[in-house]
């Protein structure tokens, strides 16, 4: 690991656009994006129409803050294995472009920053499930679970769940059963997006020393993994159905994206079992539109008479 020690060499001038991208870079913008989308039909849901537009933008921005704070904890935490994988070794703590200390100190910023404006322009129970998510993906995953378990994205993909309870909880002050289903939803999506990515950078996680299911076992073992997650995932969404009183939008749109959801993780099974060339990002990708449509429908579906 003496490689991972070594202070990184920026190379070129240190401008303030290439500053800007990085500290970006830091937030996991991708993430972010992923949590929006379901963090706003969430909202619509709990408001059974259009919350105040004013509510819906502190919310999503209070999100943003806590997870790009989580993503930049993320980054100062695992830089010595991010520059032993090809997946991350453009990270910017890994070519210098940001030293540690701003990273620590723009992750703490973002994270005060979001709990602060999720309790003053929200609720503090919101503000409560911000700190939550930060602190579980940080210290549960990232510290705990990461570099210890296959079992990592299972518990760890926790924290990727608070923001439907974030959104919920913004509009109502309050927790109940459909949050939770949708918190499930994604718990349970977790490792059939995840568990592929993982099988396609094999050799990197392997290389760092991190247990990732693909590095422990066997393609065949993952793909099976896979799909019983899958299905898993579909039947909690069916669930949201009579707990929500879903109607004729979301109960399609679950059922045709739910059935081509598991039909893609049982080619992936079957490919794998019969030693072809497997295709992993397919499902990667699959399981984002997947997750993408089902909370649309979550959003759209209220507003509609039917």
């Amino acid at each position: 690991m003496d490689v991972a020690l070594k202070t990184p060499v920026r190379s070129g001038p240190r401008t303030l656009k290439r500053t800007l991208k990085a500290y970006v870079s830091l937030t996991k913008p991708r993430v972010v994006e992923l949590l929006l989308v379901v963090t706003a039909p969430t909202m619509l849901l709990a408001e059974r129409g259009i919350p105040s537009l004013w509510l819906i933008l502190a919310t999503l921005v209070g999100g943003s803050l806590s997870a790009g704070s989580a993503g930049a904890f993320n980054c100062y935490l695992d830089r010595d294995i991010d520059r032993l994988m090809k997946r991350t070794k453009n990270r910017p703590l890994v070519t210098g472009e940001l030293s540690d200390r701003e990273a620590l100190i723009f992750a703490w910023a973002l994270g005060a920053a979001s709990i602060l404006w999720l309790g003053l322009l929200t609720n503090w129970l919101a503000a409560a499930l911000s700190f939550g998510a930060i602190l579980l993906y940080v210290v549960f995953y990232t510290i705990i679970l990461k570099r210890r378990t296959p079992q990592n994205i299972v518990w760890g993909g926790v924290a990727g769940c608070m923001p439907v309870l974030i959104g919920w909880a913004a509009v109502t002050g309050e927790l109940s059963w459909p949050p939770v289903i949708l918190f499930m939803i994604i718990f349970l999506w977790t490792p059939p997006h995840y568990w592929p990515l993982s099988m396609k950078y094999r050799a990197d996680y392997q290389a760092a020393g991190v247990p990732m299911l693909a590095v422990v076992r066997g393609r065949a073992q993952v793909g099976l993994q896979v799909i019983l997650y899958a299905w898993a995932t579909v039947a909690c969404s069916l669930l949201l159905i009579p707990i929500a009183d879903m109607g004729l939008l979301y109960s399609f749109t679950a059922l045709v994206t739910g059935g081509w959801f598991i039909y893609e993780t049982h080619r992936l099974y079957s490919l794998a079992i019969r030693h072809e060339h497997v295709s992993p990002m397919r499902v990667f990708h699959g399981s984002i539109a997947y997750l993408t449509l089902l909370f649309v429908a979550v959003g759209v579906d209220p507003l509609l008479p039917f």
